[in-house]
């Protein structure tokens, strides 16, 4: 089924794994992985000149931040 008006929307799945963020060590930015645009915190880079790759990697889930997908027409609720 793919028209999501017609849709129940009655087989729900819950879509896990928030995308995965990384924090510097040194100065605290918190950045998503897709954003790094190269392998060193830009903050770092900008403040001091230095390329520091020293990261940690967090999961952040927001209050409130569930989504679901209709295994039926493949729609995203958030809940």
């Amino acid at each position: 089924m793919k028209n999501d008006d017609v849709c129940r929307h009655r087989r729900l799945h819950l879509v896990t794994g928030d995308p995965a963020r990384l924090r510097c060590r040194k100065c605290h930015l918190t950045i998503r992985v897709e954003e790094l645009s190269a392998e060193f915190c830009p903050e770092c880079f900008e403040k001091d000149g230095v390329k520091r790759n020293d990261f940690e990697k967090i999961e952040i889930r927001e209050k409130g931040s569930y989504k679901y997908r209709c295994e039926d027409c493949g729609i995203m609720i958030e809940g």
